[in-house]
């Protein structure tokens, strides 16, 4: 069952990956205590120092190899983050810097701190090469020694084959854990306090930035195989709990970019990275808007992006019913914060955007630790499905959300036996005409999602 169709439109997945950052593999529900952090000025050492046919760059696997060995090959030959920084000199990238009156995108910090291993200089090794893009060390922490809590760092510690335990103490971040995944993704796929693509960057041409942790894991693509030998590695990875979780951690920094103060308005000029791309950018031969009673905004206003909030509550009435009327409540008092006819409104956009970012991070770890089981993913598949066929969402940003959930719910209900192949095959085809109907913004019809959804929940075991 393939996990990716390959087409959300010009506003989606397809172009966003050209955009890169750093999506990583899989986890377990079980969470280990929290590792020693990596040391901030451990060396990153290149892509090369991991490209040996008797490392991650061999065809086929040693006898007593736990993985499969080809993971460079993988990242190089099919990952786009390899070809983070090739972008940058292709025509769309250098049209954008030329907008942004940069001199060129390759030598712009702005663009190389999510387009590439960007580390000090001070920081890199004999082979580091910054035009490898986003590479091993981008996602799983410079492998060279640094610092006091990993002096030696954590290449010496892998190669010598001792166990995954001993690689993160030693400092590799860990990325099969939800949390830590998620955190790792979200610093180049919406931003943290180093970087953000704001709209100045949209407006030169960047593609928008939706994001889902699972989708994007499994779209990467993956380069591991959660076989025995991973299971009992790691333990089994619960598609459902890294949707729920990356959800949240989203939110959260979503959240931040409201509050962070270069994000306040200035004059007539909000932050429009901040809003829903879709509640202005739309073919105005189509009537897209609808009426959302939650939210209370009625047409022609700016509207946050509110498409991972309204997710996340989703998920939360399912695990946390009481922090989900909670999130509700500071939501839908953010969207009206934000026509207050008066000159302090944006002291209320802050005051609710405080209110939901707590509520998001209280939630995080309730996600990572609650075992998604095969009564949660029919609960949340039915409960993301009504939020289009109920009436309540049907904005084009949600429509993306729910595909990819949906997409999410399966892939667990597939690891876990939820469903029997018939069932999974049923679901699997109903899905591929879920993203038809999502494919593109600017083709996008409410009423063919939501019959699309219909047909999905139909085949629903």
């Amino acid at each position: 069952m393939s996990r990716w169709r390959g087409v959300f439109g010009r506003g989606a997945i397809a172009p966003m990956l050209l955009v890169l950052a750093a999506a990583i593999p899989a986890t377990a529900q079980q969470q280990p205590a929290p590792p020693p952090q990596p040391a901030q000025d451990t060396v990153h050492l290149g892509v090369r120092s991991c490209a040996g046919n008797n490392c991650h760059g061999a065809v086929q696997p040693l006898k007593t190899s736990h993985i499969e060995q080809n993971e460079y090959l993988i990242w190089s030959q099919k990952d786009k983050h390899s070809k983070a920084f090739a972008v940058l000199r292709e025509e769309r990238g250098l049209r954008i810097a030329h907008n942004l009156g940069l001199q060129d995108a390759e030598h712009a910090k702005i663009c190389l701190d999510c387009h590439a291993d960007d580390v000090a200089p001070n920081r890199r090794g004999p082979s580091f090469q910054i035009s490898d893009g986003v590479g091993c060390e981008a996602c799983h922490g410079g492998a060279g020694g640094g610092g006091p809590e990993a002096p030696q760092g954590w290449l010496g510690t892998h190669i010598s084959g001792t166990n995954h335990a001993a690689d993160i103490a030693a400092g590799m971040y860990p990325t099969d854990r939800p949390i830590e995944r998620a955190e790792r993704c979200i610093r180049c796929h919406i931003g943290d306090d180093k970087r953000f693509a704001n709209h100045d960057i949209m407006g030169a041409g960047h593609p928008p930035m939706p994001f889902e942790l699972d989708t994007f894991t499994a779209i990467q693509p993956a380069h591991f195989v959660v076989d025995k030998d991973y299971v009992e590695r790691k333990g089994r990875p619960n598609d459902m709990q890294f949707w729920a979780v990356g959800q949240a951690v989203d939110l959260r920094e979503r959240m931040d970019k409201i509050l962070d103060k270069n994000n306040v308005p200035k004059g007539a000029n909000p932050e429009l990275a901040l809003f829903d791309c879709q509640a202005c950018h739309h073919a105005m031969n189509q009537l897209q808007w609808q009426k959302r009673p939650a939210i209370g905004l009625g047409p022609g206003k700016l509207r946050l992006y509110d498409a991972t909030a309204v997710m996340l509550r989703t998920i939360a009435s399912r695990v946390a019913p009481d922090a989900a009327k909670d999130l509700g409540d500071h939501l839908v008092a953010l969207h009206r914060a934000t026509v207050e006819p008066n000159g302090d409104y944006w002291a209320g956009v802050q005051r609710e955007a405080t209110a939901i970012r707590e509520a998001a991070d209280k939630l995080v770890p309730a996600l990572a630790k609650h075992n998604f089981d095969k009564g949660d993913a029919k609960a949340l598949a039915q409960a993301v499905i009504a939020l289009s066929t109920g009436g309540e969402d049907l904005d084009y940003s949600s429509a993306q959300q729910q595909t990819m959930a949906l997409e999410s719910i399966v892939a667990a209900m597939k690891a876990f036996g939820f469903a029997d192949e018939g069932q999974l095959k049923g679901l699997d085809d109903a899905l591929g005409k879920v993203y038809e109907a999502a494919a593109d913004d600017q083709k996008y019809r409410p009423d063919t999602f939501v019959q699309a959804l219909k047909d999905f929940e139909s085949k629903l075991p």
